[in-house]
């Protein structure tokens, strides 16, 4: 998939592990791990504006498309 996230390196760039940022946006691990893998296959707004404001960061720095050319 062209689309990749990089939710743990804005973590550790934050020095905030995955289960401080779930309890700080009332998100549960099992849907923040699903995003930090890869693997979901949508993002709501909601939650990607959570993940923003507790981070400090715009989606930008959370996703990046990468082309498959």
């Amino acid at each position: 998939m062209p689309i990749i996230t990089n939710l743990d390196v804005i973590l550790a760039k934050r020095k905030m592990s995955l289960t401080e940022l779930s309890e700080r946006i009332n998100i549960t691990m099992a849907n923040l791990s699903v995003l930090k893998s890869g693997k979901a296959k949508a993002v709501r707004f909601t939650t990607l504006e959570a993940i923003c404001e507790a981070l400090e960061c715009q989606p930008s720095d959370i996703l990046e498309y990468i082309s498959e050319k």
